[in-house]
């Protein structure tokens, strides 16, 4: 993926930062950071985020899975939605599957909970060698629907999970049951001083649709989910220490569409970068990042006309520890 994404800054110093594999943010300027590669512990905040996919829609991406984050707090690792890929990218990540056992999914398009299937199945199964995976059940949080959608992946899998259960590896049954909860916005999670809230987004006619904050050790992140520019996520991102924002690309969405009506239908309901922009600019995180974005230049020129703060753009598997400096690394650079 580009360099030209690594950081984008407002002034001349951003040469000298692009040829950064690491990048620390503190108080809101940008000093490169060597990174190592593979999977990195948490900071001293226990507070730590990756983008495991970025991509846009259904259409398959080989370098931006489909859009999926995972945060780490307070030893819990909780999924935000589960595109094309999520579980691969956990594997490249060096985390294992089985460890998954909270998802939160924003809304229930199909490039957001369409790898849930990988997730519930290869998860319990283990990596292999009939020891097994997940032990737990498997909980699932999101909009009205995500209990039906769950009660019927079940049944879709219901001989697979007969087999491996009850007549050849004998794996948990605890492991394989799914815990499913239609949510509304508040709370949804509060646990050993982890806080996922959600809260509602504007992504009509796709109702509801939430995005999510969590909180832990005095410091933040907010992920938007699919949403055009939202005045209730501004005020749930209020002194967020990052805000992980998405962008469609209008430009680039019109120049290759074939059909005019149904692009700017989709447009509609996302956040164009020059948006995202406003919408970064009134938030002012400590670092505002990109996903479910192209990864294009394009998309960080169109933002930095509303916004000169600390931005990222996206690209799969980056990591983000939030502490009293915010650390962003690269995987495998």
């Amino acid at each position: 993926m580009s360099k030209s994404l690594s950081v984008t800054g407002v002034a001349g110093c951003l040469a000298l930062l692009l040829a950064q594999t690491g990048t620390l943010w503190a108080g809101g300027q940008a000093t490169p950071r060597q990174a190592a590669s593979g999977a990195q512990g948490t900071n001293s905040a226990g507070l730590k985020v990756t983008l495991l996919g970025t991509g846009v829609g259904p259409p398959v991406n080989l370098d931006q899975f489909g859009a999926s984050t995972l945060v780490e707090a307070g030893g819990k690792r909780l999924l935000f939605d589960c595109g094309r890929g999520a579980t691969i990218r956990l594997t490249q990540a060096g985390i294992p599957t089985s460890s998954v056992n909270r998802v939160f999914l924003t809304h229930l398009h199909s490039d957001h909970v369409v790898q849930l299937p990988d997730l519930f199945l290869t998860a319990w199964v283990g990596a292999g060698g009939g020891r097994g995976g997940r032990t737990v059940p498997l909980d699932v949080w999101g909009p009205q629907g995500t209990r039906d959608m769950m009660s019927a992946l079940e049944t879709a899998f219901a001989f697979d999970i007969h087999i491996r259960r009850d007549v050849d590896e004998k794996f948990s049954a605890e492991g394989i049951r799914v815990r499913s909860h239609d949510i509304k916005e508040g709370v949804v999670l509060e646990e050993d001083g982890v806080k996922v809230t959600a809260f509602l987004v504007d992504h009509a006619p796709i109702v509801p649709a939430f995005g999510y904050r969590v909180d832990y050790g005095g410091h933040s992140v907010v992920l938007s989910g699919d949403t055009r520019p939202s005045e209730n996520l501004i005020r749930h991102a209020a002194g967020v220490d990052v805000l992980i924002h998405e962008a469609f690309d209008a430009v680039a969405a019109r120049a290759r569409s074939t059909n005019l009506v149904v692009t700017e239908a989709v447009i509609a309901h996302h956040t164009t970068p020059e948006q995202a922009g406003q919408v970064f600019a009134r938030v002012r995180p400590r670092l505002a990042v990109y996903s479910h974005s192209p990864a294009t230049p394009s998309v960080i020129e169109q933002t930095r006309k509303t916004y000169s703060g600390p931005l990222e753009g996206a690209e799969d598997l980056l990591t983000i520890e939030i502490g009293e400096q915010i650390a962003v690394r690269r995987f495998g650079r």
